[in-house]
């Protein structure tokens, strides 16, 4: 199924700029009187997250019962581009910025360790999509779910922003020092490291699709205006750290969960049978595979 141009053409746009940056580097070691080295030797690289980053119930698994963890999530498909030195995916299923430095109770069953232990100096690419469990987006949006077309039933953007405050965006504006501080500490344990902090995909259009997806349209707007917000968190805190930041809303505008099943790349509250991904609000294969060719393409 094509859903986006094979992996193997954007490879193919991919080996160019490599090729290029292995020619400089064999320029500058002549120069140096030092011996050239193939680039992605020297890629150690160190893949930091919550499901999203995981690849929650997308198969096939490599880790299930604690962290939910793919073998064709985004830094799998990354590390295999690039080709790197060395590869260690500690990315977890319902994982927080506390998870980055204390053991994880697993999804199912175990314990994960901290995922900063992975850090090491000789480290130099570490990515990290983290933030919507620090909020309680994702043990809260299916709140949003109702079968029934209104009003039979609960309004989740009445509930969430009741007495004039508004939940998620009280709770995104506090996440701002603490996730300034992670980008410090990976720097910290890992100095050499290029950090890229990769943003959330698009979840709905504008009014979703109460039709095919048992959301109000108002609550999915709300729901999607929350990933804005904390896309562009992520964004400005990433750039006063010095990390880089890499979007992923943009170019998955029109695969959200209201689109056909053959152009679905995240799942909406009833996943899509045409993929083998299970779990709700959540990028499905094509999904993991768009969010590494944005990975990719902004490290290229």
């Amino acid at each position: 199924m094509q859903v986006f141009g094979s992996w193997n053409h954007l490879f193919g746009k991919v080996r160019p700029a490599v090729a290029t940056a292995a020619m400089t580097l064999a320029a500058s070691a002549a120069i140096t009187g030092q011996a050239s080295a193939d680039p992605a030797a020297d890629i150690h690289y160190v893949a930091l997250g919550d499901s999203f980053a995981a690849g929650a119930g997308v198969f096939p698994q490599t880790e299930l019962a604690t962290c939910s963890r793919s073998a064709v999530n985004y830094p799998a498909l990354v590390a295999k581009e690039l080709g790197v030195a060395s590869f260690k995916d500690v990315t977890c299923g319902g994982a927080t910025l506390d998870d980055l430095t204390s053991p994880q109770r697993g999804v199912v069953s175990g314990t994960a360790a901290p995922q900063f232990d992975a850090l090491t100096p000789d480290t130099t690419l570490v990515t990290m999509t983290m933030g919507g469990n620090d909020i309680g987006l994702a043990s809260q949006a299916l709140r949003c779910g109702n079968l029934l077309p209104e009003p039979y039933g609960t309004s989740c953007a009445d509930t969430f922003t009741a007495n004039g405050t508004d939940t998620f965006a009280e709770r995104t504006k506090a996440l701002a020092p603490g996730y300034g501080n992670a980008i410090d500490e990976i720097r910290s344990r890992a100095p050499e490291a290029t950090i890229v902090i990769v943003g959330y995909p698009t979840a709905a259009r504008a009014g979703a699709c109460p039709e095919q997806q048992p959301t109000w349209p108002r609550d999915a707007d709300y729901l999607q205006g929350v990933l804005v917000d904390l896309n562009a968190l992520l964004h400005n805190v990433a750039a006063a750290h010095g990390a880089i930041f890499v979007d992923t809303a943009a170019s998955s505008i029109g695969h959200d969960m209201c689109a056909t099943p053959d152009q679905q790349w995240i799942n909406g509250l009833i996943p899509s049978l045409s993929t083998p991904s299970f779990v709700p609000l959540h990028p499905n294969t094509f999904g993991e595979e768009n969010i590494a060719q944005q990975v990719v393409a902004t490290l290229r």
